[in-house]
């Protein structure tokens, strides 16, 4: 990969971030105050839409950023088709970032974890 792709990669990855951030805002979501139960189906659906949209925005920041972590790995290999970052703090604020974005997805994870277990304990127990 080239190095203005590679940067390309990044600039990418932080606009997706932004616009993630726009759409996982619950206060902008339709329905916004209102149950469930007192929504109307368009709205119901609008609302799950919303949701799964910042998901699949999700989704491809995530896809993104473990591209560009394969690409550092490498170059710190040695692999020829790798990029060599341009950073002056190579363990500084990007190092920082990836430490935060692995908590995130462990959290997000457990998150998932826990509340499919509550689900199935629901299902089997009647709790």
């Amino acid at each position: 990969m080239r190095q203005d792709q590679y940067e390309r990669l990044q600039a990418l990855t932080e606009k997706l971030t932004d616009v993630f951030l726009d759409e996982a805002n619950p206060d902008t979501w339709p329905g916004r105050g209102v149950a469930l139960a007192q929504m109307d189906q368009q709205t119901r659906g609008d609302l799950y839409w919303s949701k799964k949209n910042a998901a699949a925005t999700l989704t491809v920041i995530m896809k993104t950023t473990s591209l560009i972590g394969v690409i550092q790995q490498r170059s710190a290999a040695g692999a020829g088709d790798g990029v060599q970052p341009e950073s002056d703090e190579p363990d500084g604020l990007d190092g920082e970032i990836r430490a935060a974005e692995k908590e995130a997805t462990r959290l997000l994870n457990k998150l998932g974890t826990a509340a499919g277990k509550e689900a199935f304990d629901k299902r089997v127990h009647g709790k």
